[in-house]
């Protein structure tokens, strides 16, 4: 029955409101303990399962350095960085994001910028900078805009992405038999015209005040 404490334990310190790491933590060492698992034993396997979900676990270490970075004065740096630059726009400077954006999701580098990661950090603030007088709210708005669109059109080019593997899949099922490359050269044309559209929303945007 010791085995059981876990449960325990997760059930009293989610009552008591402790960090739910912690009482997760606590009770599979509990678990472990009680079972007779060796510490070290119990140890690697927090190890495994940390290395093995990494990709969701980064999370939680990258938002707590761009949060520490915002409250050192990142966005008042980019600001003012943008601030000191003739001639550049919210427009123009969302649309070099958006080049940007598109021609990384193209090589497969999804992750490499982000709404948590780039946009509310630097883009969104060094284009309210840039913004001159227009609404904070709306160019905020095209900020996060500006990253959607140049993945969700740029990603179809890399072969190795999940869309084009579910296309694949599913037009093999209709008895359609195409190569991925096929499919991510015909993605390069509604890559350019997503690019042409939203860049001329961006442009638009200015002129709207």
């Amino acid at each position: 029955m010791l085995v059981l404490s876990g449960i325990v334990i997760i059930a009293a310190g989610f009552l008591l409101r402790f960090h739910p790491m912690l009482v997760i933590a606590v009770s599979a060492l509990a678990t472990g303990l009680a079972a007779g698992i060796d510490p070290l034993a119990i140890l690697a396997a927090f190890g495994k399962a940390f290395n093995d979900t990494r990709y969701v676990t980064v999370v939680y270490i990258v938002l707590p350095v761009i949060g520490l970075l915002e409250r050192e004065g990142l966005q008042a740096r980019a600001r003012s960085l943008v601030a000191g630059l003739k001639g550049l726009t919210a427009g123009r400077l969302l649309l070099g994001y958006l080049l940007f954006r598109q021609i990384t999701a193209a090589l497969g580098l999804i992750s490499i910028a982000g709404p948590a990661q780039t946009v509310r950090p630097l883009v969104a603030p060094m284009a309210e900078a840039a913004s001159d007088g227009l609404d904070p709210e709306r160019v905020r708005a095209m900020a996060a805009a500006t990253d959607n669109v140049g993945v969700f059109f740029g990603e179809d080019i890399f072969l190795a992405i999940g869309s084009i593997l579910l296309m694949k899949g599913v037009l093999e099922g209709y008895g359609i038999r195409i190569e991925p490359l096929h499919l991510s050269v015909w993605a390069i044309p509604t890559a350019i015209a997503a690019f042409v559209i939203h860049g001329a929303r961006l442009l638009w945007m200015e002129r709207r005040r």
